[in-house]
């Protein structure tokens, strides 16, 4: 007798798995008063070292859509060289996180394996970007992620002789009118493309080495930018850049790299600074405003708030930050954990008291 797969048992089954989930040994993350953090994602068997540590195999980005559905990518060959497997899909995860193992792996693959690939942003909440990027070649996309089908949005092999228009595309950023801003990270330099892919501005913005871009309500750009780090992991200094609207772009903050950014609902910028390691916050005054520290050699990575949506509040994550983390110096595999608490009014009171 044939049976039927029912979502609603996908998801009670994705939320079993993670309360079953025993709690990983980390180091001591301090948080604020009145903020609790939990694993959301979680995996076994990827670690092959006799640490044989939990967590999914290393990711470097994500993002979270209208629906809370969940996108992670693996990190790339995008900063070193030689012989590195790094033709993958990314992973799609349901409302309420998973558990994740070889034997489940492939119901969590989203999309075609593409070279290096990294979760770029959203458009609305809904459309999803992912850049690839192929060091030998030289030559960069930016795909659009439609039901699985990736469609080439900007970028790929130009004509013989002419320059590709992206080199290695990072993140992208979407602002109010639709246009998309890519960081191309090797062209030290910004590029505008209107809604549908048409290129706008080769240069809008001139920065060394952009790598994360991500736009706030009022659709303000921020940049992170490695500046003199020729690889993330290294020491800076970076910057972080805002600009707003047709104004030229702000210096905000010199010296660290982040690893990871995005808005608050304040119109905070959150920094995942892992040399620190640390996350804080930053408003465009250029204030500093101290959220996390690690300790033990956890660190963080990537960060997304979740949108507050239906979706998102019936799944109970609505404006909670997203992180992927760095457990114990365990490199090869990392967890996405939770951070739930009053952000809004944490940032609003910190910023206006300047700590």
């Amino acid at each position: 007798m044939a049976v039927k797969w029912c979502p609603m048992a996908h998801l009670a089954i994705a939320l079993l798995l993670v309360l079953l989930v025993p709690a990983v040994a980390r180091g001591e993350i301090l948080l604020p008063p009145g903020f609790t953090m939990q694993t959301y994602v979680t995996g076994e068997g990827f670690d092959t070292s006799e640490r044989a540590a939990r967590g999914v195999p290393a990711a470097s980005t994500l993002a979270i859509d209208n629906t809370a559905v969940l996108y992670v990518a693996r990190t790339g060959r995008r900063y070193s060289s030689g012989e590195v497997d790094d033709l993958w899909p990314i992973y799609r995860i349901p409302p309420g996180g998973a558990k994740i193992t070889k034997t489940l792996e492939a119901r969590y693959l989203y999309g075609p394996p593409l070279p290096s690939a990294q979760v770029a942003g959203l458009r609305g909440g809904r459309e999803l970007f992912v850049s690839t990027f192929d060091r030998d070649r030289k030559v960069g996309v930016l795909y659009l992620m439609t039901g699985g089908h990736a469609e080439l949005f900007a970028g790929g092999t130009p004509p013989r002789g002419s320059t590709p228009l992206l080199m290695q595309p990072e993140s992208a950023a979407v602002d109010k009118a639709g246009n998309v801003y890519v960081a191309d990270r090797a062209q030290d330099r910004v590029v505008k493309f209107g809604p549908r892919g048409a290129l706008l501005d080769v240069e809008r913005l001139s920065l060394k080495r952009p790598r994360l871009m991500t736009a706030g309500p009022d659709g303000t750009l921020w940049i992170a930018s490695d500046g003199a780090a020729e690889a993330p992991w290294q020491r800076g200094p970076g910057e972080i850049w805002r600009v707003a609207g047709d104004q030229p772009p702000a210096l905000v903050v010199r010296g660290p790299v982040a690893w990871g950014i995005t808005v608050a609902p304040t119109g905070h910028l959150l920094v995942a600074d892992r040399q620190a390691p640390e996350i804080f916050a930053v408003g465009a005054d250029g204030v500093r405003i101290a959220f996390a520290k690690f300790t033990d050699g956890d660190a963080p990575r990537a960060l997304a708030f979740a949108p507050v949506t239906p979706e998102t509040e019936r799944a109970g994550i609505a404006g909670d930050l997203f992180m992927i983390l760095i457990s114990r110096g365990a490199w090869p595999v990392n967890e996405i954990v939770r951070i739930s608490g009053p952000f809004e009014g944490y940032l609003r009171e910190r910023g206006a008291s300047g700590k």
